[in-house]
C-alpha cells in the first residue's frame, strides 16, 4: 500500500481508523519519508449492534409526540428568542 501524508491522515483519520479495524495497515510518511503505521489492536473488534438490546429499559413520555408549541417550535428552528 502506497504511504499517506501526514497531512491526509489527519483529514481522514476517522475512515483510517475503520480500515485499521477491518485490519488493514496504514503507513504514515511525513514527505517521502515513512514514519508511522496504523494498524489494528488484536481482539479489540468493534461488537456488532443488536437490535433490541435496551428494550424496557428505555421509557418515552407520551408528551414526547405530541407536537411542539409555535414558541418551542421557533426555537428549535433558531428564529425566536
Amino acid at each position: 500500500m502506497k504511504p499517506i501524508t501526514v497531512h491526509a491522515a489527519k483529514t481522514n483519520l476517522s475512515k483510517l481508523i475503520e480500515r485499521a479495524q477491518k485490519g488493514e495497515e496504514i503507513v504514515i510518511s511525513r514527505g517521502p519519508v515513512p514514519v508511522a503505521r496504523l494498524v489494528p489492536i488484536q481482539g479489540a473488534a468493534v461488537p456488532k449492534r443488536q437490535p433490541g438490546t435496551l428494550k424496557g429499559l428505555i421509557k418515552i413520555h407520551p408528551s414526547f409526540f405530541d407536537p411542539m408549541s409555535e414558541e418551542e417550535l421557533a426555537l428549535w428552528e433558531g428564529t425566536g428568542e
